[in-house]
């Protein structure tokens, strides 16, 4: 498969494995008013650099995000974004700071937007559900590129579609060819599991629906019964109800095999016309259809436009919302919501920016009672005052008079990135806390959420997770050094009047080990060792 390279891609391959990880602060927590609607609260926005950010929700969420939406910068010379990611080498680090510049300005612009992604997209990817997408606005800048480093990291064959959005409502008079649409990339973490939902009927097409026979069924819509092509079977004789006998147009064969057809017509799913003797056509009732399939165009009148955008954040923020020169509609985001999310689904979007994401998940969550959750990251200052200020307004309402936008409920947790879980490779570090510690190993260790445990089991407080093979035991104490001998394993308790018997393999962490190879080997007894300075005890 062709690959892209660029200058510095050896240098952030293997970034995201240098990436700390970060304890999650949470500094303040927002819920709407007593009375407001039922809405999500477990969401999230976080103020800090996304790549950290997305490292930082690994313990928590590796493989659990059902729907990504990023807004990253277009690299058009005229955004004003800097790439900061400290990779150690000296021709990285004379990026740093440094805006990038337009083209035949800044000859490494591509490479740093490229060396910028990568490291982003490869955290993205792993973070996806097995059954999740990912959706990624982009416009001609960077769109080839892109497609190319996406089929490196998630498979070009899970590819699924590039959406083309009219962003526009009229050419752009100053320019000879003006652009109208700009793209949007959509990959799947693994594309045999995907499934892409089908769209609500809108008023137009409700009201095609037509009854001109008055079933009791109620109205309907019919689609073609041929088929193009010769099927030896699906080439029989038709009669119709008014004695009209018919074989297939030429050049097509009926749309099913004899046996159906006739299932169909005494069921009344076939319609001849109002004369009862033109070619049939099957019935679709209203009732029953499942909606209507999306495709790649997406036109401004169903999903909004970049004007509509622009007005849609000033009537939330004011002049606090003209900060942002693209954003985007929340009708278009409801619109990728609503093909790619279940009520249930988690949606994580890195390059937050105004709190589009969040507000159209709300939005469709106070449509349709779903429960779908969203998790926020933005770098820059206004993280606060401007991306989790719209949540805010979104969740308790904003305007007045006739153009007051009833409040959707909900709420959320403002977070900021915290100390490292590591000082060095080797040391723990022991200020972020025992909660943050533990949920840490119990991620590295590969315990599922079902199977983690809480201090307060019958077993013991130590106890991480357990199943009916494996104990996970992490013998951790801040102010002593813990060991692992007899006396320790005398105080697990495992056994039927504990609630489970002793597993098969025990994983004990502890500072030091005083029991023999052939003890533990016997006793299905595996010790680590927590990485941590004992010699001030």
């Amino acid at each position: 498969m062709p690959t892209l390279h660029w200058v510095g891609k050896d240098k952030v391959v293997n970034h995201p494995h240098e990436v700390p990880f970060r304890v999650l602060n949470t500094q303040s927590r927002f819920s709407a008013p007593e009375g407001a609607p039922a809405n999500t609260t477990a969401n999230r926005i976080i103020h800090g650099d996304n790549l950290e950010a997305l490292k930082s929700l690994m313990p928590e969420l590796e493989g659990k995000v059902n729907c990504i939406y990023i807004d990253p910068p277009y690299n058009t010379g005229n955004e004003g974004w800097v790439y900061n990611d400290a990779v150690n080498d000296p021709k990285m680090k004379k990026w740093l700071g440094q805006v990038v510049g337009k083209e035949g300005e800044d000859l490494s612009r591509h490479d740093k937007w490229l060396c910028m992604m990568y490291p982003r997209l490869k955290l993205l990817h792993r973070l996806l559900a097995d059954d999740g997408s990912i959706w990624i606005s982009i416009d001609d800048n960077e769109v080839h590129t892109l497609r190319l480093l996406l089929d490196e990291i998630f498979g070009a064959a899970n590819f699924i579609a590039n959406v083309l959005w009219q962003k526009r409502t009229s050419p752009d008079s100053r320019l000879a060819l003006g652009d109208a649409h700009e793209h949007i990339l959509v990959y799947a973490r693994n594309k045999s599991k995907l499934e892409i939902n089908k769209l609500g009927h809108s008023e137009k097409q409700v009201n095609a629906f037509k009854n001109p026979d008055q079933d009791v069924r109620g109205s309907w819509v019919s689609t073609d019964f041929t088929a193009q092509g010769f099927r030896p079977n699906q080439m029989y004789e038709i009669v119709s109800p008014s004695g009209v006998k018919m074989t297939p147009p030429q050049g097509r064969c009926w749309a099913n095999v004899e046996e159906v057809f006739v299932q169909l017509f005494q069921d009344n799913r076939l319609w001849f016309g109002k004369e009862g003797n033109g070619v049939p056509r099957r019935k679709t009732f209203l009732d029953e259809s499942d909606g209507v399939s999306a495709w790649t165009w997406w036109n401004n009148v169903e999903v909004g436009h970049s004007q509509e955008a622009k007005q849609e954040v000033k009537e939330i923020l004011g002049n606090e919302g003209t900060v942002f020169d693209t954003p985007k509609p929340s009708r278009l985001l409801e619109r990728i919501l609503q093909l790619a999310t279940t009520p249930d689904s988690i949606v994580l979007d890195s390059f937050a920016g105004s709190g589009t994401t969040a507000h159209s998940v709300l939005k469709l969550n106070a449509q349709d009672g779903g429960q779908r959750r969203f998790v926020l990251v933005e770098v820059e200052d206004y993280a606060d005052t401007i991306t989790a200020e719209r949540v805010r307004r979104v969740i308790t309402g904003y305007g007045e008079g006739s153009k007051a936008v009833p409040g959707t409920g909900g709420g959320f947790d403002y977070c900021t990135l915290g100390a490292p879980l590591f000082l060095s490779e080797e040391q723990l570090n022991e200020a972020v806390g025992i909660a943050a510690i533990r949920a840490y190993v119990a991620y590295s260790e590969g315990i599922p959420e079902a199977e983690r445990s809480a201090t307060d089991n019958p077993h013991t407080p130590y106890l991480l997770g357990l199943n009916t093979e494996t104990a996970w035991v992490f013998y951790y104490e801040p102010d002593r050094a813990t060991a692992l001998d007899i006396d320790f394993l005398a105080s697990l308790r495992f056994s039927k009047e504990d609630g489970a018997s002793k597993p098969g393999t025990a994983i004990i962490y502890a500072d030091r080990c005083l029991l023999t190879q052939p003890f533990m080997a016997k006793h299905g007894i595996v010790f680590k060792k927590i990485p941590r300075d004992i010699s001030r005890f």
